[in-house]
Formats: structure tokens, C-alpha cells, sequence
């Protein structure tokens, strides 16, 4: 990968502030300066509060929920950065240290910086770099310690909650530390002329036990699994070969897009040390079933109580509302059978050309219970019928974490029947779940 182009800087800012220098590692350089000499006043975390940082360099921080997510502004007392208190806290925490990195660009004064630029042809430069910072200043060295075993990208997304910090930048800091051969880009959508989508690779952050390749502008293949992280939080992986040329394991998560853009920009963790998925046979998840990962026939399961003619809250309602006609498909069905023969049976009702939804009649009754209405033995009738059908049209099985809801089953055992019988029968199953909730800001 020797010969993979690496950025063309052409950024005026970036140019101005690297001079002869590589921009990634001047960047790093600097904020690293920074933190270091906060660390030796007292600055201490997790988490780590770049209002510290803000102070150490006399800015002025005011909350202005007119601003979509910060901005930097200079007046006659000096730099001021103005933030949306409305935002979520570990984004909060992020703009600001995003717009703290403006300030080591020599013109930082000339324009307002806002976080997300200005949608020039390479201001996304400029943002980069700001973001690498930002990563740097709250999350700083030190404030991880190295593992050995790096989990999947749901266990690590649930991990940096306990740091209070973005996505972007627990990936940045698992990666510099590791003691497992990975690495952490960062890519961002460009739309072409005839309106289709297209990822390039912002820069790149290895362990030091990684290959050392250079990836950084890189476009990505339409075909990997970046192009399907279309939402915040949403998760997918994949073996792929284009980072190597080899078979790799690539694990995504969708981040916070650019002001102006419609689709997220994507994180991506490369296991250069795992050739197969070796964590879990089902995929777990984070995202939306409604929207199944895969090509082909698709089959979306959801679990229903033996008295419901219609499909009710949560998942089963969003799936009503997006499938109307599938649900009307059910009712007709399931009212032809007599309640006391509808546990352990499914109910499969078109919903277009390629997805299918199946019922899986495998709760008694609703409401309020002293015991979980689950009931195990109908839900295993279900699924070797699920799977029996799936088998016959070449169709990979999606579902949330059925059983798990109002009808209070045990995720570890439902999961265990899941191995059972569809994934020792070879199909491809994906189980979806939400992403971790978003903390809103209450004291920075």
C-alpha cells in the first residue's frame, strides 16, 4: 500500500499553519503541547473538561442556543467561543474542543470558524485536523489504558459512555494504545454530479503493532460496508480486502456528519490481526431493522402475543407504519385461526419485492404479569419455521432483540435458540439493537 496517495493539502488555513510540516502530525503535535502543559497545572478526568483548555488560553466560553453546534469568534477582549447548550453533552464537550483547535491556525481571527466549516472545496481540511485535536483534548494521553483484546464496536461504543466523549474520539485514542494490531479511519461522503454517494478516507491512526500503510484520502469501494452506517450510532461489519488486498475484518459506526450533509461520516476499525469474524455468529448490531443490511431476500422477524389482530407498540409499530399493506397481510391471516392454536405458529406477510415480515406468534397475552409472558417452547416452534422458510428462498434473517420487551424473556437464552437453529444451519442471522442513548448537557 506504499503507493496509496496520501492528502493533497491545498487549504490555505492548513498550509499557513504546517508550513513545511505534514498538517497530521504538526496537528497532533501542537494540541498534544497543549495538553500536556494543562496536565502539569492540575487537569485532571476522565472525564476531561476542555473548558481547562479554554481557560489556560484566556477564551471566553458562552452558551448560545442559536449556534447549531459552536463557533469561534474574535472580539476586542479576545478569542470567544459560543456553543449550543441544547446539544448532547459529549457533543458539547467536542464542538468546544474543536473550536479551541482553531485557534492554533495563525488566521483563525480573519473569519468566525464554525464547527463543520463553510462547505468550501477543501475546508473539510481545516475541520479535519480540528477534529484530530479536539480527539486529543478530550480524551488526552494517558486517559486510557492499553488492552490486549479490543471487543466489538457495540461493546466499545457502550465503553465511551463511561468516558463521556464522542465516538470519533475513543476510537482515536484506542488505537494509539492498543496492544492489538488495529487501526481507526475516518471517512466522509462526497456526492457526485449524477447525485451518487461516494466515501474518501480522512485520515488514519494505527497501533503500534499495525501495518504501516498509508490510507489517508483513499477513496473507499462503493461496495463495503461503510456505504450502509447511514445513521448516527448505526453499526455493520465485514470482511473486505481493499485495505490490504487481503481478506480483513472491518467494523463501522456512523459519526456526526458535517453541517450541510446528508449522510454521517464513518468511523471504521481494522482488525489486521483477524482475517474472520470471531466474536459472535449472529451480528450484533446497533441500528434500524427496518432497514436490513445485506443484499438479496430479507426476512424481518418480530414477536406478537396470541391475542393481537394488529400489530402493536414499539418495533411492531414502526413496522406497521412503514409496511401497512404487510400488516393488513396479517390480520387477514391470523383472525382464520382460532386464539388457542396461534402460539408457535408465524404468520409471513410480504412487504415488498425483497423483505418479508415474519410473525412469531410466541407470547401469551399482554399487559401486566406476575410471570414473563414469553413462552420459550412457541418461540423455538417459530424459529425452525422462520428457518425452514428462509432456507427455501435464500433469504438472510434480521430481528431487534425479540422476546426481551413487555413479553420479558432472557436475551441469553432466546440468543442460544438462535444459534440453535438458524445459525448452525447456516443462515445468516442479524439481530439489531438501538444505540446507546445520548446524555444532554447539564453541567460542562
Amino acid at each position: 500500500m506504499s503507493n496509496t496517495p496520501s492528502i493533497n493539502w491545498t487549504n490555505t488555513s492548513v498550509k499557513a499553519f504546517a508550513k513545511n510540516a505534514d498538517p497530521l502530525t504538526a496537528m497532533e503535535k501542537a494540541a498534544r503541547a497543549l495538553v500536556l502543559k494543562a496536565r502539569e497545572q492540575g487537569w485532571e478526568g476522565p472525564p476531561f473538561n476542555p473548558l481547562r483548555i479554554a481557560e489556560m488560553l484566556d477564551v471566553q466560553i458562552e452558551a448560545n442556543s442559536s449556534v447549531a453546534d459552536a463557533r469561534l469568534v474574535a472580539t476586542e477582549s479576545g478569542p470567544k467561543i459560543e456553543f449550543n447548550p441544547q446539544q448532547p453533552r459529549e457533543r458539547v464537550r467536542f464542538s468546544i474542543a474543536h473550536e479551541i483547535a482553531h485557534l492554533l491556525f495563525p488566521d483563525w481571527s480573519e473569519q468566525i470558524r464554525n464547527r463543520g466549516g463553510d462547505e468550501t472545496a477543501d475546508d473539510w481540511q481545516l475541520e479535519m485536523l480540528c477534529n484530530l485535536a479536539a480527539s486529543e483534548f478530550v480524551l488526552p494521553i494517558g486517559s486510557l489504558s492499553a488492552a490486549t483484546d479490543i471487543p466489538p464496536i457495540e461493546e466499545l461504543m457502550r465503553q465511551r459512555r463511561e468516558y463521556d466523549v464522542s465516538a470519533e474520539a475513543f476510537l482515536i485514542r484506542l488505537a494509539k494504545i492498543s496492544k492489538q494490531a488495529i487501526g481507526i479511519f475516518v471517512s466522509s461522503p462526497i456526492v457526485s454530479e449524477d447525485g451518487r454517494r461516494h466515501y474518501k478516507i480522512d485520515y488514519f491512526v494505527s497501533s503500534p503493532t499495525a501495518p504501516k500503510i498509508r490510507v489517508s484520502g483513499m477513496a473507499i469501494p462503493d461496495e463495503s460496508i461503510v456505504h450502509r452506517c447511514t445513521a448516527i450510532g448505526h453499526t455493520d461489519r465485514s470482511v473486505e480486502s481493499w485495505v490490504l488486498g487481503t481478506p480483513t475484518q472491518i467494523e463501522c459506526v456512523g459519526l456526526t456528519a458535517y453541517p450541510g450533509s446528508v449522510y454521517p461520516r464513518v468511523a471504521g476499525l481494522i482488525r489486521f490481526d483477524q482475517a474472520q469474524e470471531n466474536h459472535h455468529p449472529i451480528r450484533l448490531l446497533h441500528g434500524n431493522v427496518l432497514e436490513p443490511h445485506n443484499g438479496g431476500m430479507k426476512i424481518i422477524c418480530q414477536l406478537v402475543n396470541d391475542k393481537a389482530v394488529k400489530w402493536g407498540g414499539g418495533v411492531a409499530r414502526k413496522i406497521a407504519k412503514r409496511f401497512p399493506d404487510a400488516e393488513e397481510a396479517y390480520s387477514e391471516q391470523v383472525m382464520k385461526i382460532p386464539q388457542r392454536d396461534r402460539l408457535g405458529r408465524v404468520i409471513f406477510s410480504k412487504a415488498s419485492e425483497d423483505v418479508t415480515i415474519a410473525s412469531l406468534v410466541g407470547q401469551e397475552g399482554f399487559g401486566p404479569s406476575l410471570f414473563p409472558r414469553i413462552r420459550y417452547a412457541a418461540l423455538q416452534t417459530c424459529l425452525e419455521q422462520v428457518a425452514d422458510h428462509a432456507a427455501s428462498i435464500g433469504a438472510s434473517i434480521h430481528m431487534p432483540k425479540i422476546g426481551t420487551g413487555s413479553a420479558g424473556g432472557d436475551w441469553s437464552t432466546i440468543e442460544e435458540m438462535l444459534d440453535d437453529v438458524m445459525v448452525r444451519a447456516g443462515l445468516f442471522v442479524t439481530v439489531y439493537d438501538v444505540p446507546p442513548k445520548r446524555v444532554q448537557l447539564e453541567l460542562l
